[in-house]
């Protein structure tokens, strides 16, 4: 009966640590763009959500109502023949969107502050919104 020595189990050990610190940043990185898209894809519910409240109401959410009117009928609305959508999910890093009326970048925003859940930053931490990002000339 052959047993295995020690220096072949610590290579062995070394191979799959090389290949575990390859592959967990690919794996992360795919997380990541995941997360975002998601939020993209949920910006995007809400936006359809206001557009069937405004064609019903006549006007979008007050920011004193904020998302929540898409779900339950503000006390001082006529008209509302929701709800719009089934529920307000928190954004992929479980934090809450941001809904703003006026918006500073359009009519309104709607916004998810990314990975540290704060206002600004990059990469995963960038803000994620409702408006279309025109490049700087």
């Amino acid at each position: 009966m052959r047993f295995f020595t020690l220096i072949e189990m610590v290579i062995v050990v070394v191979i799959i640590a090389l290949l575990a610190s390859i592959a967990t940043p690919l794996y992360f990185r795919h997380v990541d763009s995941s997360k975002i898209a998601t939020a993209k894809a949920q910006i995007q519910m809400f936006e359809q959500a206001i557009s069937d409240y405004r064609l019903d109401v006549g006007k979008i959410p007050a920011q004193t109502h904020g998302l929540k009117a898409l779900i339950e009928k503000p006390g001082d609305v006529k008209d509302w023949k929701g709800p719009y959508i089934k529920g307000i999910p928190l954004d992929p890093w479980n934090n809450p969107y941001v809904y703003r009326n006026p918006g500073l970048k359009g009519e309104f925003d709607i916004i998810s502050y990314g990975a540290d859940g704060h206002s600004g930053g990059t990469e995963n931490d960038a803000d994620i919104g409702n408006w279309i990002d025109t490049p700087q000339q």
